[in-house]
Parts: C-alpha cells; sequence; structure tokens
C-alpha cells in the first residue's frame, strides 16, 4: 500500500494552506492510501517519520519560497517530494530545483502559467484543484434568516458578500464602482464585507471608505465584520447571502468562490487567475474581463526567500502583479441578478452542483494520487 507524508501548516488551522493540505490528507486516507501528516516547518518530526514511516512521496503544501521546507528537506534524506504549489506573486528563486524535480502539481492553470512567465519550462507541472468538503459547504436555509436579522438586512434586500484577509484585494473596491453605476437603477441592497483582523485590512479599510463616501452611498449599506471564522460559520454566513461578489485583483485558485458556489450561490468574479478554471460564465456566475493591468519593472528580494541580502530584481519584461476587473461589466452582471430571482437561483442551483460534481475533496484526492502514479517511477 502507498504511504503518503502531507506537508502543510498542521496541525488544521483556519488557513487555506492548512485546510488545502488537510483536505488532501482526508481524500486520500479515505482512498486507502496510509497517510502521515507534519507540520512543514517541523523538520525534527519530518525527519522521524521519513525514518519510521518510510512515505513513497512527501506532498508538500505551500509556493515556491517554502522550497527548503517542502523540497530541500526531504531531498536531504533520499524522500520525493511532490510539492502542491499556489502562486505568490513571482518566482524569484529555486529554479533549477524545481525545474529538475520529477513533478510539480500546481493549483490552477494560471499558477502553472506563472512559473512558466518566470523562466521554468512548465514540462514538470501538472494542474489540480484544491477541493472542499460538500458536508460543511452546501445550499442551505437554516440560521440565514437569524444571521440576516443580526446583519440588519431585510428580506426584501438583496444581500452581497466578500471576504477574504482584506476585501480590497478581492474586487471590493471595483465592486464600490459597480454598484456606484447602478445608483437609482437598484438600490436595494447591502454588502456584507467579511475581512480578517490584519494590518492589510486596517489600511485597505481607510481607501474603501474614501470610497464609499466619494461615491455617495450611504455608509450603513455597507456592513464589515472583522473577524476569525470557522469554516462551519463561513459557511453559513455565506448561505445568508444572495450574490457572492470576488473580481479579485490576483487569485490563484479562490478557494471563497470555490465554497460559495458549492453552497449554491451565483458568483461575480473575473476571467483571469484561478477562478477560470472553477466558474462557469453565465451558467454558475460571471467572469468579467480586465480592464486595467498593475505591472512592474522591478520588485525586491529578501534573505527569506533564499537571497544572501535585500535587494531590487529589475525584470527585462515589466510583470503583472495585480488585475482590475472591468467596472461597467460588473454593473450589467449585478443587474440582471438583482432584477431576475429565478436567474440567481438557477446559477445557485448549477453552481452547486458543479462545486459537487468537479471539486469534492474526494474527487480532488483521486485525481493528485493518479497524477503521482503517472509520474513518479
Amino acid at each position: 500500500m502507498k504511504k503518503v507524508l502531507v506537508l502543510y501548516p498542521y496541525p488544521l488551522e483556519n488557513d487555506g494552506l492548512s485546510i488545502q493540505g488537510y483536505y488532501l490528507a482526508k481524500g486520500l486516507k479515505e482512498l486507502g492510501i496510509k497517510i502521515k501528516s507534519c507540520d512543514k516547518g517541523d523538520n525534527e518530526r519530518k525527519e522521524k517519520l521519513y525514518k519510521e514511516f518510510k512515505p513513497d512521496v512527501v506532498i508538500g503544501i505551500g509556493f515556491w519560497g517554502d522550497t527548503p521546507n517542502l523540497i530541500l528537506h526531504p531531498l536531504k534524506f533520499g524522500m520525493i517530494p511532490v510539492p502542491w504549489l499556489n502562486a505568490n506573486g513571482w518566482v524569484a528563486n529555486y529554479h533549477e530545483t524545481l525545474e529538475n524535480l520529477p513533478l510539480i502539481i500546481a493549483t490552477s492553470n494560471w499558477v502553472k502559467s506563472t512559473y512558466m512567465r518566470d523562466r521554468l519550462t512548465g514540462n514538470n507541472i501538472s494542474v489540480s484543484s484544491i477541493g472542499f468538503d460538500p458536508k460543511i459547504f452546501y445550499p442551505r436555509n437554516s440560521k440565514r434568516n437569524n444571521i440576516r436579522k443580526s446583519l440588519e438586512i431585510k428580506d426584501n434586500e438583496i444581500m452581497l458578500l466578500t471576504a477574504g484577509g482584506d476585501v480590497t484585494s478581492k474586487g471590493a473596491q471595483e465592486m464600490f464602482k459597480a454598484l456606484g453605476k447602478l445608483k437609482g437603477k437598484f438600490d436595494n441592497w447591502k454588502y456584507v464585507l467579511k475581512t480578517f483582523p490584519s494590518f492589510s485590512a486596517e489600511d485597505h479599510g481607510k481607501f474603501e471608505k474614501e470610497l464609499i463616501e466619494k461615491l455617495g452611498f450611504d455608509k450603513n449599506k455597507f456592513i464589515y465584520i472583522s473577524d476569525s471564522y470557522s469554516p462551519k460559520k463561513m459557511a453559513s454566513l455565506i448561505n445568508a447571502c444572495d450574490i457572492y461578489c470576488a473580481p479579485s485583483r490576483l487569485e490563484g485558485f479562490g478557494m471563497i468562490q470555490l465554497e460559495a458556489q458549492a453552497c449554491g450561490k451565483p458568483v461575480i468574479s473575473i476571467n483571469v487567475g484561478g477562478p477560470k478554471d472553477i466558474i462557469l460564465h453565465e451558467k454558475t456566475g460571471y467572469l468579467v474581463d480586465v480592464e486595467h493591468e498593475i505591472k512592474l519593472e522591478s520588485e525586491w528580494v529578501y534573505e527569506h526567500m533564499g537571497f544572501d541580502k535585500k535587494k531590487r530584481i529589475h525584470f527585462p519584461i515589466p510583470k503583472t502583479f495585480a488585475y482590475k476587473a472591468n467596472t461597467d461589466q460588473l454593473a450589467d452582471c449585478l443587474l440582471k441578478l438583482f432584477n431576475d430571482v429565478k436567474l440567481r437561483h438557477k446559477m445557485g442551483e448549477e453552481a452547486a452542483k458543479h462545486a459537487l460534481e468537479k471539486f469534492h475533496y474526494k474527487f480532488i484526492a483521486a485525481k493528485i494520487n493518479k497524477i503521482i502514479d503517472e509520474n513518479i517511477n
């Protein structure tokens, strides 16, 4: 029987990487594979598991900057590392190490393209999305009315929702501008913005509030929640909304967008990055065009990235570090969903079906297991 060691932020935390690793380990175990999990930075525990558990492969969850923990450490002890990587701006280092691996798994086609943009051939990169747990994220009405009431949202008001560490990175400011274009056409909505306590959320929040005032909105139409939510509590909040909004500025996968679909909500997103892999345009939601790209001609690198000192790297060709969605198209999509309750319900039903059929954590685990079998001799 195959034995797999999975490295991720362990034990389970309310963190995207931790949940990604947990669902993978859970799915592989249910397939009959022997599984051990370990925190990716716990070298003492990893060495013990290499010796006693003797895994056939070591799957590491993270990004290129985690190469020392996910790749170099297992290689040092004769293990076969298979990193399942997310994007993180750009690939600044460890190119030779990554290129020489028999297999890398990327969380989306866009993540793969980013690694290829940054000088990897892509010949050893396969793609697998992240899975979700349908026992947590599924359509339900329980607690819906209580949550809406606690947020002071009336039964006849459309509840929009965006969630993230900060909501500007998830496209909230573009949504504000789109809503501004609909003033007088449809105004019976409330917008819930779920953030996580952080400098980023606080810093972006200042500009968000300035934009709300500039657009002439009643600030009470925007409801901010800043707290750490468990997956179950997050699922309840998603189920309370009518439309999930996330035209993210940079999204390597889009876990919360997948979870919103699983809860039966139409999702408005952007036609770039991870959302292209998980949202079916005009069926489970909308993918609007990119209106603007933010490109940089240089960027800083640091010691924790594997460099000898802090320095600035200049790019021969400017690299895109963020996208902004077309606000006219966002407004059009919102108006369609605002005015057509049947369309919202139809898209929501299709979204829940799509998520369950394509992204159940068991399906993803089986896919990754097959990729490994086909690429690791």
